[in-house]
């Protein structure tokens, strides 16, 4: 605040100087008090001043204060983060824990697989109906304790072999403690005469026995080239198609080559087949013709659609 400026003096008038000097003293104390009231009164008011001007400038900060700020700063935007990904965080959780679910699961049950809980206390046998399933049964003995995930397939396969019957085979795990083998067995198509007796073969020529008598209800197979040559598979193949009734009456097979297979039914009736195309066809005219020529010697189905009847 600026200060006020000095009282004008007057000029003294010549009364004035021919005044005494005790008046003229007086008169100089007065001033000098009046000044001295202006100096205080200045010097209050610029402590007032500087007392509002403290109170509006900052307070000086603190390391305390710029650590606290900073931490609320950091607090506040994880907040904000937590806030907008909280959906991505939720799929995140419900896919790990399916996975982890999933992953539980699967381990349990392969945990549980090869675990003697799990172990073979049973064998069954389906399909068989020439073989005895005991024997069959009695031969895969060695599989009884193993975990059902372990049953070793070579084994079961070296032990089915000792059954030339069987075709093919396949095992059905059935937890938690039974196997089930199911068999196809081969299907018998004639025998082959030889010194050592009657072979019993099926369609791929494989042996399934041989006796020193001929086996009821199996024709005879006249093949000169054996069960190698084209006219046996031709031959065999013919016997498959043949319906039921044909089958039973069935007591010789002939053929030189693949084309010329000949059948012999136990009437006397000579059947010429020819080769084994069209054999399905074949079989449904041999039948029809022989139910409406029952007393006929031989049937030619050698073309299916020109059946030849003698």
């Amino acid at each position: 605040m600026r200060r006020p400026a000095p009282l004008p003096t007057t000029p003294e008038s010549p009364g004035e100087k021919d005044a005494a000097p005790g008046a003229k003293s007086r008169r100089r104390r007065r001033d000098a008090e009046a000044e001295e009231e202006f100096s205080a009164a200045d010097d209050v008011m610029s402590e007032e001043h500087r007392d509002d001007t403290s109170t509006d400038d900052p307070q000086p900060t603190s390391t305390r204060d710029v650590w606290r700020a900073a931490r609320a700063r950091r607090k506040a935007l994880r907040a904000e983060i937590r806030r907008f990904t909280q959906r991505s965080r939720r799929r995140r959780i419900v896919w790990l824990s399916s996975i982890g679910a999933a992953l539980l699961l699967v381990g349990g049950s392969v945990a549980a697989a090869y675990s003697p809980l799990f172990a073979v206390q049973k064998i069954s046998v389906a399909g068989a109906t020439t073989l005895d399933p005991a024997a069959i049964e009695a031969a895969l003995g060695d599989q009884l304790g193993t975990p059902l995930a372990l049953v070793d397939s070579s084994k079961v396969k070296a032990a089915l072999l000792a059954f030339p019957l069987i075709e093919t085979y396949s095992l059905e795990a059935r937890p938690p403690h039974d196997l089930t083998v199911r068999i196809v067995e081969r299907t018998p198509v004639g025998v082959i005469r030889s010194d050592a007796g009657y072979t019993l073969v099926d369609a791929a020529g494989v042996a399934l026995s041989t006796t020193s008598d001929q086996p009821a209800g199996q024709p005879v197979i006249d093949v000169p080239g054996g069960v190698d040559s084209a006219a046996f598979r031709s031959a065999g193949l013919v016997v498959r198609s043949l319906p039921a009734e044909i089958r039973a009456a069935l007591t010789e097979i002939s053929a030189r080559t693949a084309d010329d297979v000949t059948l012999t039914l136990n009437s006397g009736l000579s059947v010429v087949w020819g080769s084994a195309e069209e054999s399905a066809l074949k079989a449904v005219v041999l039948s029809k013709a022989m139910a409406s020529n029952p007393e006929a010697a031989s049937i030619d189905v050698t073309s299916p659609e020109v059946a030849v009847v003698g």
